[in-house]
């Protein structure tokens, strides 16, 4: 098959996976298995060998198998650790810390920057439940809108849940195009950081032209008040951890992927330190010295975890050890399993993508058109997401198609990486969960969600690659 057939093949397969899932409603899993599957049987039209019906079936059981080999126990320990989080009341320090630290003004920082800390290990959903909360309580007590609130609380939590692993999309593409996970986790944070404040200066007067109520069952019985005083904002509730303690359920898996990488990259191979760098590093040592670390702050906090699990799952256990080793076990896997599976069947329909020969024909094809490099993967991971509403499914998806293209095209893995996150941030809308589960929690009607979901996001990506485009022209990566 030629360059130009496999790259007409390549898109009428990822129309049928958008049609799949955005018409037919079919789950992502098997839109993404269906759609590997008739690429494989077209190819196998054209290829001399390689391409039998079993050979495909290997191919896709292989990508499936491999993906989740690599992915799966830390999905399940990221997703175990959000119980965690929520149980102990660790997201409502976070964001007290916040609003001591801008002294209760600008306040729509404070659920903004908890969730961009919480969503790290965090799931979005999860996330916006945690953090929605917080920001009516505060959009009643101060008179602040709740699109404001809603306008960079979710571009806090979507920014690093598009660029930061252990995130499992972002994980999972940083593991299929081989970069290395703390250096992602670095320039990911650096660029999400500053792309949040820079959307954050350019769009925080304009959210002030409309006033959205907060949800009315929230704050009930919250009053609004005029004082300025740190102590009349901050959210109180019995039995919440410090803040040290609370931010340490997020902080220590990221600090020991990252700070191993760095590690790894000034001391010898050979040397003791290099060895422990490298066993702490690894993401399931790593996540599950977080799960760990939480159990054991929930064993101080037994009040709050207790009350929550209870709220969550209507069962309050007379053993606190059934609570944290049994209930957040099985309600973090509940929430794990989607995840799970479109994140393994991303990746098989990734396998089929590169054992196409036509892929480095494909690529050499795009080198000759002149386009950047960076903005190939840039584009796709947009495209996909625009279509499928997942950046999980949308970023697997874009990095199956580039990663065959990376050498030809001159991209380097990290560049690679994070410009497929950024693309995930360019057009979040009405097809993606997640922007009903934040228009629902933060009050907003469609009209409201696009301006205060989608436009935010927008222009978060946009500043995300701008800078990722910087860096590499400078080769920093």
């Amino acid at each position: 098959m030629s360059a130009t057939g496999f790259l007409v093949l390549l898109i009428v397969t990822i129309a049928i996976l958008m049609v799949l899932i955005m018409k037919v409603k079919l789950h992502p899993t098997f839109a993404l298995f269906l759609s590997a599957l008739f690429m494989g049987l077209v190819l196998g039209r054209f290829e001399a060998e390689g391409f039998g019906f079993t050979d495909i079936l290997t191919t896709i059981t292989g990508g499936f198998g491999g993906t989740l080999g690599s992915m799966g126990i830390p999905i399940m320990l990221g997703a175990i650790l959000a119980m965690g989080v929520q149980d102990t009341g660790a997201a409502k320090a976070i964001a007290n810390s916040f609003i001591k630290l801008f002294r209760g003004k600008n306040l729509e920082l404070a659920p903004a920057l908890t969730a961009y800390i919480v969503s790290i290990p965090v799931f979005g959903d999860i996330t916006t439940i945690l953090t929605s909360n917080i920001a009516n309580v505060l959009s009643k007590r101060k008179h602040i809108s709740m699109g404001k609130m809603a306008a960079f609380t979710q571009t806090g939590l979507n920014l690093t849940h598009a660029m930061v692993p252990p995130t499992p999309g972002i994980l999972a593409v940083s593991i299929l195009l081989g970069a290395d996970l703390g250096l992602v986790i670095g320039w990911g944070i650096l660029i999400s950081l500053i792309a949040f404040v820079l959307t954050w200066l350019v769009l925080r007067k304009w959210t002030d032209k409309e006033f959205v109520e907060p949800v009315p069952e929230v704050v009930a019985e919250i009053e609004e008040t005029s004082s300025n005083d740190v102590k009349d904002i901050l959210i109180t509730g019995n039995d919440i951890p410090a803040t040290f303690a609370s931010f340490l359920t997020i902080l220590i898996p990221v600090i020991l992927i990252a700070g191993s990488s760095f590690i790894k990259m000034v001391v010898a191979e050979d040397s003791a330190l290099y060895a422990w760098a490298n066993i702490f590093g690894d993401k399931i040592v790593a996540l599950g010295l977080g799960v760990i670390y939480t159990m054991l702050l929930a064993v101080f906090h037994k009040a709050s975890v207790r009350k929550s699990n209870a709220d969550a799952t209507g069962k309050n256990p007379q053993s606190f050890r059934e609570v944290v080793l049994n209930s957040w076990i099985a309600r973090g896997l509940e929430i794990a399993l989607p995840a799970l599976l479109i994140t393994g069947m991303g990746g098989a329909f990734a396998a089929v993508i590169k054992a196409a020969p036509a892929i480095n024909d494909l690529a050499g094809l795009i080198e000759q058109s002149g386009v950047p490099g960076l903005l190939i993967p840039f584009l796709i991971g947009a495209i996909m997401f625009t279509a499928v509403g997942s950046m999980t499914t949308g970023g697997m998806t874009a990095a199956g198609v580039v990663g065959p293209m990376m050498v030809t095209l001159g991209l380097s893995p990290i560049s690679t990486v994070l410009a497929i996150g950024a693309g995930t941030m360019i057009f979040n809308h009405v097809n993606n969960s997640g922007f009903w589960v934040i228009s629902r929690f933060f009050n907003l009607d469609l009209k409201q969600g696009l301006k205060y979901i989608t436009l935010p996001d927008f222009v978060a990506g946009i500043f995300c690659f701008v800078m990722i485009c910087g860096a590499a022209a400078v080769g920093l990566f």
